[in-house]
């Protein structure tokens, strides 16, 4: 199976869940969208990764590849390519499917508790996690429920996961973060006095990649020619 993986910035990349496609002997393309549309057709993977970055959804004047990256998310959904958004990720993907996003009420910078909804029981990628559980979260932006989507689970402060139709699914928390990442992270002036525990890094990085394992199993069950039907169809 090949995924293509849209980054927004070099220090915010794939993270664990480039550990499981390769694990799976999955082929990964790697893509920071500020360098252009992907090299290669977005119809020729089988799914897509799209991850969080510094700048936020409303800045397309300052980062005006923001517009480009919509538009290739538009057509992954019209194409029924499936899809997974983490943070900045799961905003722009919540934004091309006709929902607000704009900022928290208060920003989550830290270890967060995640409350699962009723019908993330259900739901193929969601349905194994814990009820309740503490999540690493990094955004001060916030999605709302996008037209026809199923909410998974929120926090406190605002709705932390979502599925749109069967094959899309966006979260504001970031399962893909690993100790490299943070500490890079932890770098920027921006973050300056700023720390984490580290502890619960290791059964963080376990459930990440059980998501990023089933949202990847899923994708490999659904047919390479239906997709490319549903296409030709829009």
């Amino acid at each position: 199976m090949r995924v293509l993986s849209l980054i927004q910035q070099a220090d915010a990349p794939t993270g664990t869940f480039a550990d499981v496609v390769r694990d799976r002997g999955d082929d990964l393309l790697e893509w920071i969208a500020s360098n252009g549309p992907p090299p290669e057709d977005p119809d020729a993977f089988d799914a897509a990764l799209v991850f969080g970055g510094a700048m936020h959804v409303d800045q397309d004047e300052e980062h005006p590849w923001l517009r480009e990256e919509a538009a290739l998310l538009k057509h992954l959904l019209a194409a029924e390519v499936p899809t997974f958004g983490v943070c900045l990720g799961g905003q722009l993907l919540a934004k091309a499917a006709g929902a607000s996003v704009g900022p928290a009420p208060e920003e989550e910078i830290g270890w967060h508790e995640v409350e699962l909804t009723s019908e993330a029981r259900g739901d193929p990628i969601f349905g194994e996690l814990p009820e309740r559980f503490r999540a690493l979260q990094w955004h001060s932006y916030a999605f709302e429920l996008p037209p026809g989507a199923v909410a998974l689970a929120n926090s406190a402060v605002c709705l932390q996961g979502y599925r749109l139709g069967e094959r899309a699914w966006g979260v504001q928390f970031h399962p893909e973060v690993d100790i490299p990442i943070l500490e890079s992270w932890l770098r920027h002036p921006e973050a300056r006095g700023r720390s984490f525990d580290l502890e619960p890094m290791e059964s963080w990085n376990r459930l990440g990649r059980g998501l990023a394992g089933r949202f990847l199993a899923l994708a490999a069950q659904l047919p390479r020619r239906s997709r490319r039907a549903a296409t030709r169809a829009s």
